[in-house]
């Protein structure tokens, strides 16, 4: 008797501890797991990545930059004479693909000392053969024969090849090889650029910087030189050629993420008039004038 009377305790006891197992795994179950690791998870905000640009905002002071250098044949060093010697064949061979009669009549150079791109040469050739008749072009060669003598069109016998040589495809495309050729050790300045393009396209440009005291400003100022760096990246360069005869000439030239140019525009240039006011032209002068028009209360009479 005994022994049936633990077996049925002992046979509840089982049932309970079943019973509890599997209500703990049901709450298991049913209970949203908990992440350990939720406590020990940090936020770290990203930044948003500067657009890609092949100018570096800030890296250069317009004010400050080194323009381009008209050399004559006199001053020029005598490596860069002895450079021009011996690529003037291959120079005559590619003027003469284009049309440009270099072996004949008398051709002068000089050079084009352009900082932002020193591993090249830069040589302007003319012929004058009087009014309505001057013929023009750039050639480029590479100081170390990294690269190939390349030739800029500019003006034929009073006229331009193509198209103007500072919008045409293929100054843009010469320009854009010299560029690879560079291998640069550092970022190029953004305005050194853009006055070496418009200096092998033909032009003898000085960029306009506006000075911040009106009172020393004594000739008309055009809009100064700046770069904008647009959301999808790359940069336009815009700045006001000073040199340019007889007005002010605009350029604009944009340049794609990896530094190539795309366009480049050459209008002349809207002028900013600055004329400093006299210190007393703030002071208001003259007799006042008597009211003409009466106050009206609610009622409609007129208010003394």
């Amino acid at each position: 008797m005994r022994s049936m009377t633990q077996i049925r305790i002992l046979s509840l006891v089982l049932a309970a501890a079943s019973i509890a197992t599997v209500c703990a795994s049901l709450k298991a179950q049913t209970e949203p797991a908990q992440d350990s690791s939720a406590t020990h998870f940090k936020v770290r905000q990203v930044p948003d990545a500067p657009p890609p640009t092949p100018f570096p905002p800030g890296g250069e002071a317009p004010g400050r930059v080194a323009p381009v250098q008209f050399r004559s044949m006199d001053q020029m060093t005598e490596k860069d004479r002895e450079l021009e010697a011996d690529a003037e064949s291959s120079i005559g061979e590619r003027a003469a693909f284009l049309g440009l009669d270099f072996n004949q009549g008398k051709w002068n150079y000089q050079e084009l000392v352009c900082p932002a791109l020193p591993n090249h040469i830069f040589l302007r050739y003319t012929r004058d053969s009087g009014a309505g008749d001057v013929s023009l072009f750039t050639a480029s060669i590479p100081r170390e024969g990294d690269g190939r003598v390349r030739i800029i069109p500019i003006r034929m016998r009073g006229y331009s090849l193509f198209s103007p040589a500072p919008i045409n495809a293929l100054t843009i495309s010469a320009f854009n090889h010299i560029r690879a050729e560079e291998n640069p050790d550092k970022a190029p300045d953004w305005l050194g650029t853009g006055l070496c393009y418009a200096a092998l396209a033909g032009g003898h440009a000085q960029a306009v910087n506006l000075t911040q005291d009106p009172e020393s400003q004594k000739f008309p100022a055009a809009i100064p030189a700046m770069v904008q760096i647009p959301v999808i990246g790359g940069a336009i360069i815009e700045f006001s050629d000073a040199a340019a005869n007889p007005r002010l000439m605009q350029w604009t030239m944009t340049f794609d993420r990896k530094g190539r140019l795309l366009k480049a525009t050459h209008f002349p240039a809207g002028l900013l008039k600055v004329n400093p006011l006299p210190p007393n032209a703030a002071e208001v002068k003259g007799t006042p004038v008597p009211p003409t028009v009466k106050d009206i209360d609610l009622a409609g009479n007129a208010v003394q």
